[in-house]
């Protein structure tokens, strides 16, 4: 079995990421966080089926919101 997960929606839409059996991923791009939550659909990519995880949103670690200036 595979660890590979396909992400859906936001920046890695269509990407396939190793993400084991891991709930959620956390990817920094830009100084901003991407959370991808794991549910319980699959997708076909490449002929097998793969976990999909969902676009869950943004953050900025500093605690602003995005389009905000931070101080």
């Amino acid at each position: 079995m595979s660890d590979e997960v396909l992400l859906v929606g936001g920046p890695r839409d269509e990407t396939l990421f190793a993400a084991g059996d891991a709930a959620l991923v956390i990817i920094e791009d830009g100084g901003l966080v991407h959370r991808y939550i794991r549910t319980t659909q699959e997708r076909e990519w490449d002929g097998r089926a793969v976990t999909a995880y969902t676009y869950d949103g943004v953050v900025d670690p500093s605690g602003a919101q995005p389009g905000v200036e931070t101080r």
